[in-house]
């Protein structure tokens, strides 16, 4: 089981995305599910969302 987070700006943790390290990331209302993403994607997903 992976350690899921939640956004910071995710006020009262309900409709939001969660990441888990080493996993990829789901949507906190269907958490059953998840899309795996490699850490070369996300680390290019954060250098283009901080631009």
């Amino acid at each position: 089981m992976s350690n899921w987070r939640k956004s910071s700006y995710s006020a009262d943790g309900s409709d939001c995305v969660e990441v888990g390290h080493g996993i990829g990331i789901r949507d906190s209302k269907a958490p059953a599910a998840h899309v795996q993403v490699s850490r070369d994607a996300w680390d290019a997903f954060l250098i283009i969302v901080k631009m």
